[in-house]
């Protein structure tokens, strides 16, 4: 019997933050986002003067200025590391809404949220919307790949991305293997799936260390 093909990563976040995954990782893959990140007109003003930030994702952080020494409570540490770099003084959740509700509680100063125009959950905080998440077609070569044999490894790293590629991947032959973020990211993808698998936690370690397992899986 001939060994089974070796898996293959799907990579689908915005280019960049894709090809972060795919040089990080070391393992075949094949880069298709779904989505694009764009900036949209916003209160610029509003932001460079505001006492403190809340980002929820690291595409928000340059929408802010430069720090200067402010405090922003970030979602998890990808952010949190691009907010430090800015130049603000951070604290960081645990890679859920959820967590920064007490952080933002016992700030000492009125925040401003800075986010995408698609939230998952509002926060009580202003907010002001900096960049779009606008949906992509999966390549050519992505959608071949789907309806190839050879299985493909698949994260999803929010409910609206496991939405968007459940539904380009609803007729799918290759054989899917689903690493979701979180439980409510694996909720939201429709499709078939042979394996799924919820990181332990909403971050970056956690989904590459269940991005692995799912490469080394034994076929079912």
């Amino acid at each position: 019997m001939p060994p089974a093909p070796r898996p293959l990563l799907l990579l689908t976040r915005p280019r960049p933050d894709s090809e972060r995954d795919a040089a990080r990782l070391g393992h075949d893959a094949l880069i298709s986002p779904v989505l694009r990140i764009v900036p949209v007109d916003h209160d610029g003003a509003l932001l460079a003067q505001a006492l403190g930030l809340v980002f929820t994702s690291a595409h928000a952080v340059p929408s802010a200025g430069p720090g200067r020494g402010r405090p922003a409570i970030c979602v998890g540490e990808r952010t949190a590391q691009a907010a430090r770099d800015a130049g603000f003084a951070v604290t960081v959740g645990q890679g859920t809404a959820d967590s920064l509700a007490p952080l933002i509680a016992a700030c000492a100063v009125p925040l401003v949220h800075a986010h995408g125009r698609h939230l998952a959950q509002r926060l009580p905080v202003p907010g002001v919307v900096v960049y779009d998440q606008q949906p992509l077609a999966l390549t050519p070569l992505a959608r071949a790949a789907l309806m190839g044999a050879r299985p493909l490894v698949v994260p999803v790293w929010s409910p609206r991305s496991a939405r968007l590629l459940s539904a380009m991947a609803a007729g799918a032959r290759a054989p899917l293997r689903l690493v979701a973020i979180s439980a409510a990211a694996d909720a939201a993808w429709a499709a078939p799936a042979a394996l799924r698998i919820v990181a332990e936690t909403p971050s970056g370690p956690a989904m590459d260390a269940a991005i692995r397992r799912a490469l080394i899986a034994e076929p079912r």
